[in-house]
């Protein structure tokens, strides 16, 4: 056995040969070779070098070891290879053939990259491979053509081809850099993190947890869930394991299975029961009836699911909507104002509540509260109740009026049929002549009238026997009987397109 010990002419650097069992010299083929074999041992610095035999070149201060290779700096960190080259100059290290780098080899879950080629430079601390590699830790599973590790901050960097597999996804991107301490990745190019038959998420920019599945996505990022639901936004915390997400700039929710759109400039989603929320220019788009879209907006918006269960033990799942404060609503058969408004899918029934106003080509309705019924995603009849108002404009100075305590609406393929009003009902109209010249002004009382609507104007009206009425002459109209108590028009704060329902109105009635 030889046992020798040769310094190295730069003493920062030295290398030293601490023990091999045979020592050789060949001038004819390896002049500036010492040929080690049999349990070599290489020291440089706090770092030992293991191998079956080596090259060791004094000159240059390098060496080549082949067979059983293993490399240990520390306590912390342990390569292995078929190969090293290694150069005490530069600390550079590189590892060929089987290779095999654990940091923390004494950990209980230590962090181990394997590749067939890995340099590792001992001088800045960083471990890189070039012709595909593998990084596992105690969580996940890192692939990519190439990647570098650094042992002190515990921090990865991969590229090409990066793929991610954690038990519960797989995270697939061009560019990633990866904590192997925290279990962060931090996403910088387009990355897909997918749950197999439940969620996908799509973001260039932000970072994940991949412990406790929190994370912050920018640049209009994407969370998709296998049900139907989009969420997509400038910025968005989602935290999957809780399954709730907040967006916060240029928010939008889709609903695929609702036929719905929840924006605004800030939301929140809650996965259980589908519960979406939205505020600062919010608005829903209900796209069930892609020939009559609905445009619901105000200050702050909700919409979730609700579960019944019937007389037969049936289950059943509907949605519900909750708008409050401002609300404006665009439809093509029907525009709404109110100050809050819920929908109910259980009987596709919509509810206004303080000062609604509707209004359908040339009418408008009001009441203390209303109720308007839906069917086939069309608007099929509306009721209000208390302090009931229908105006009908029949001219820029005339208008049809009825009032009552209750008035109920009745629509036909977007237009307005017939209206009943009942409860002390009083009407104002202006019946025509057959050349369409006023007769006069009419009044009745009665407790219920029926209007007949053909064309934007009055065919005919039903009254009950007990009805009383005065027609007066166009030219004999008293100052002030044109107009009804309850009477009021206020065309102004008609939302004319999806776009004006986010012009600013005040909610009071104007009366003239």
């Amino acid at each position: 056995m030889l046992i020798v010990n040769c310094p190295l002419a730069i003493a920062q650097t030295m290398v030293y040969l601490e023990r091999a069992d045979n020592l050789q010299f060949d001038q004819a083929r390896l002049a500036d070779a010492q040929i080690v074999k049999g349990d070599v041992i290489f020291r440089h610095e706090e770092a030992l070098m293991y191998c079956d035999s080596a090259y060791f070149y004094e000159k240059t201060n390098s060496l080549d070891a082949f067979g059983h290779v293993r490399m240990v700096q520390g306590d912390t960190l342990e390569g292995f290879g078929d190969k090293l080259y290694y150069n005490g100059n530069t600390k550079l290290a590189r590892l060929r053939k089987n290779v095999k780098l654990i940091h923390g080899h004494k950990d209980e879950n230590p962090t181990i990259l394997t590749t067939d080629s890995l340099n590792y430079d001992r001088a800045n601390g960083i471990a890189y491979y070039f012709a595909g590699g593998e990084v596992r830790d105690s969580l996940n599973t890192l692939t990519s053509v190439r990647g570098n590790y650094r042992p002190e901050t515990k921090k990865a960097v991969f590229s090409k081809k990066v793929k991610l597999v954690n038990p519960k996804f797989v995270l697939t991107s061009d560019t990633l850099l990866y904590n192997t301490q925290t279990k962060i990745a931090d996403i910088i190019s387009p990355t897909d993190i997918i749950y197999e038959k439940e969620t996908d998420i799509l973001s260039s920019r932000g970072w994940y947890n991949t412990q406790t599945e929190l994370s912050m996505l920018l640049d209009r990022s994407w969370v998709h869930h296998q049900d139907g639901r989009t969420m997509t936004g400038d910025t968005i915390y989602y935290d999957k394991a809780k399954g709730f997400g907040q967006v916060i700039g240029r928010m939008e929710m889709v609903d695929s299975t609702r036929n719905a759109t929840l924006t605004g400039e800030y939301g929140e989603m809650w996965e259980e029961d589908h519960h979406g929320f939205a505020t600062d220019s919010a608005l829903l788009t209900d796209w069930s009836d892609t020939l009559h879209l609905a445009y619901i907006h105000a200050d702050t918006l909700f919409t979730e699911e609700q579960h019944y269960t019937d007389s037969a033990k049936m289950d059943s799942t509907y949605q519900r909507i909750r708008a409050y404060y401002g609300v404006r609503v665009f439809r093509d058969d029907m525009q709404m104002t109110c100050d809050s408004l819920v929908y109910f899918g259980s009987d596709s029934t919509m509810h206004l509540y303080v000062q609604p106003i509707c209004w359908n080509e040339n009418h408008q309705m009001s009441a203390d509260s209303m109720v308007i019924y839906m069917a086939n995603g069309q608007v099929e009849h509306a009721v209000g109740y208390g302090n009931a108002l229908c105006v009908m404009q029949d001219s820029v100075d005339f208008f049809n009026q009825m009032s009552g305590k209750e008035a109920t609406a009745y629509l036909e393929d977007g237009e307005m049929k017939i209206i009943d009003m009942s409860g002390n009902a009083l009407t104002i109209f202006y019946p025509k002549e057959e050349g369409g010249d006023y007769s006069g002004m009419n009044t009745t009382e009665s407790s219920f009238i029926r209007m007949y609507v053909e064309n934007r104007e009055i065919h005919h009206m039903r009254f009950t026997t007990e009805t009383t009425g005065i027609l007066y002459p166009m030219d004999q109209i008293p100052s002030g009987a044109d107009r009804l108590a309850l009477f009021f028009w206020d065309e102004e704060k008609r939302p004319i397109s999806p776009e004006d329902v986010f012009r600013k109105v005040k909610n009071e009635r104007v009366k003239e």
